[in-house]
Order: C-alpha cells, then sequence, then structure tokens
C-alpha cells in the first residue's frame, strides 16, 4: 500500500519544531559539576586474593540510573553477583567489596588486622552519627 504524502505545510512545521531551541535551557546540577546522591560506604580492593586488601571509608557518589558509583576518581559498575567482590572499577577491571559501614566497624569480610583509613572529609561524620563515637571523630583510622 503506497504512503500517502504529507502537504509540504506540516513538512515545514516539523522541520521548524527540530530546529527550535529555547533561548533559556534548564541549568541542571549535573551540567554545574554537582554530582548525584551520595553515601558515606565502605571501599576495600580486593587486589586479586580473598584477604583484605587496601581499604577506607568515604563518601560514594551515585549515578542519576544507581547504575554507577563514583569514589574520588574511580567508577565503579556492580558485578551483579560475584565471589567475595560485588563492584569492579571501570578502567582497571579490579574488584572491590563497596557496602554500607557497619556501627560496630566490623566491615572487613575476614576481620583481618589491616588498617581502615577514613578520608579527611567524612571523618567527623562516620564517628558521630555511624558509630556513635563522637569522641573518636579525630582518629584517621582503625583496625
Amino acid at each position: 500500500m503506497p504512503r500517502k504524502k504529507l502537504p509540504q505545510e506540516v513538512i515545514d512545521a516539523a522541520h521548524e519544531a527540530a530546529l527550535f531551541k529555547p533561548e533559556t535551557v534548564p541549568v541542571s546540577a549535573r551540567s554545574l559539576g554537582q554530582k548525584g546522591q551520595s553515601r558515606i560506604m565502605y571501599i576495600e580492593k580486593k587486589s586479586g586474593s580473598l584477604a583484605g586488601g587496601d581499604a577506607r571509608i568515604g563518601r560514594v557518589h551515585f549515578s542519576k540510573t544507581r547504575s554507577t558509583l563514583y569514589y574520588q576518581e574511580l567508577a565503579f559498575k556492580s558485578l551483579k553477583g560475584g565471589f567475595k567482590a560485588n563492584y569492579y572499577e571501570l578502567e582497571t577491571r579490579e574488584q572491590y567489596w563497596i557496602s554500607g559501614p557497619k556501627r560496630n566497624g566490623e566491615d572487613r569480610l575476614y576481620g583481618e588486622r589491616v588498617p581502615i583509613l577514613i578520608d579527611e572529609d567524612v571523618r567527623e561524620e562516620y564517628w558521630t552519627d555511624i558509630r556513635k563515637l563522637p569522641k573518636n571523630r579525630k582518629l584517621k583510622q582503625f583496625y
């Protein structure tokens, strides 16, 4: 069955609508360099072994769809399952364990006696709001 030909006025109106650009475009927080929702999280690099690697408590930002996590200059995607790791770093493909910090501080999977560093920008909030130990708010690491 042959297609009906549209009148030229309809075609011209569609072209004008496609070329129309509003003079003021709404500014989003992301276009201004601001990041999405954030949360203090426990981040442990698995570095090829089951035993814990470098670990820290820091602020993680989420993408708009929450499918990507951002920590400092690193971007992470979910492994959607996996053995002793739940995220991988996009650039290097190294595996990490990323989770909410526990109130009792026992974040390491096997309880290794390796220091967990706390980022400067979250230290006070971590010790007062999460661990409920405001007297420790100057501590930069714990075991």
